[in-house]
């Protein structure tokens, strides 16, 4: 813009010399000079100032400007160089500030002819209408292009922002994977293992076969692995979760484990079949490793409309007192554990809850709800 004023300031220069050549008042041509120096040198440096300071510029250019037009014989090109002035105080001032002095500029022609003066006067006007609001829009813009550039900023904030809290969800997502499905395969490897060196001395054929067991174990493990590694992006491909975990019970290593299906069976989402499916594995792992009881028990139950609900209880010895449970009714959640800590995550982001409760000596419970 202040180019476009330096433009406009040298043609009504331009024009006041060719109107003082033409014998109208050669002494206009200082005045013109000086009015056009303030208008290109000083108001780069007005600019920088306070408001003040900007006033005082425009009340000083305002009576250069009037003594010019007087001088020139009411020339054109000394209401160019007003009009200059005119788009100068809307870029400098407050708009009303520049609208009074777009209404003392006309004022210039009251000396003239009354008729000659209305003519002229109804001219600047909508001259100096045009440049204030040319002026004003040429302020919105800019102030629309600077609005837009702190949004995209912003945007640019958010967006790195979004992507962190993608990024810490999705470790957080494959760190869950991994402790739930190689965990899991890891335990019951350990536990066969652990059974084979037990039996190898007087049953060398069950032995082998507690291993071979432990072999695949450690195959599924590996596919769990191979899964995380990319990304855990696939959907649920474990058909219905029923049966998924009919074959988790079906593992022998730990207590006998049953499973009962209330209801009739019905399609969840994959999220929700992948949480069941989970929260039973972790559950059966805990028991396997911790429980010390002989029996498990699983219960899938759709009985309920909008409602499933999946209960894993065992009779082995329970939680000690320090795991974090309420001890008035024995109901709360473990201040520990990472397995838990994912069950609980992916429930709640499904809108679901998880409780858990027990008693030592009686067993634990592990009841998960979810909404479908």
């Amino acid at each position: 813009m202040n180019r476009a004023l330096i433009h406009l300031t040298g043609g009504a220069l331009l024009v006041v010399c060719i109107e003082a050549a033409q014998g109208t008042s050669p002494a206009a041509i200082p005045l013109a000079f000086a009015f056009a120096r303030l208008a290109i040198a000083g108001f780069g440096w007005v600019q920088r100032r306070r408001r003040a300071v900007a006033a005082g510029y425009v009340v000083v250019q305002l009576v250069l400007g009037y003594a010019l037009f007087a001088t020139a014989g009411a020339g054109s090109g000394a209401t160019l160089l007003l009009v200059v002035l005119v788009i100068q105080t809307v870029l400098l001032l407050p708009l009303p500030w520049a609208v009074v002095v777009a209404a003392l500029v006309p004022l210039m022609h009251l000396g003239m002819p009354w008729r000659d003066a209305a003519r002229e006067a109804t001219i600047t006007v909508v001259v100096v209408a045009f440049a204030v609001v040319l002026a004003a829009l040429y302020l919105d813009v800019q102030r629309a292009r600077t609005e837009l550039a702190e949004a995209n900023a912003q945007l640019r904030t958010y967006a790195d922002q979004a992507e962190s809290l993608a990024t810490a969800a999705e470790r957080t997502r494959l760190a869950r994977e991994i402790h739930d499905g190689l965990g899991h395969h890891l335990t019951v490897v350990q536990m066969q293992v652990r059974a084979a060196r037990a039996v190898l001395p007087a049953d060398r054929d069950r032995a082998d076969e507690l291993l071979g067991k432990a072999e695949d174990q450690s195959r599924a493990a590996l596919a769990e692995v191979r899964r995380s590694v990319a990304a855990l992006r696939e959907p649920w491909e474990g058909g219905p979760v029923t049966r998924a975990i009919e074959a988790l019970a079906a593992e022998s290593a730990g207590p006998v484990t049953s499973v009962e299906v209330r209801g009739d069976h019905r399609a969840l989402p994959p999220e929700a079949e992948r949480a069941l499916y989970r929260a039973a594995q972790e559950a059966l792992t805990n028991v396997r490793k911790h429980a010390a009881g002989t029996h498990a028990r699983v219960l899938l139950d759709y009985s309920r409309p909008g409602t499933v609900r999946l209960q894993v209880e065992d009779d082995g010895q329970g939680l000690p007192a320090d795991q974090g449970l309420v001890p008035a009714d024995g109901q709360g959640r473990p201040a520990k554990g990472y397995g838990l800590t994912g069950v609980r995550e992916r429930v709640g982001r499904l809108g679901g809850t998880v409780e858990l409760a027990s008693r030592p000596g009686a067993g634990v419970t592990m009841t998960v709800e979810l909404p479908g």
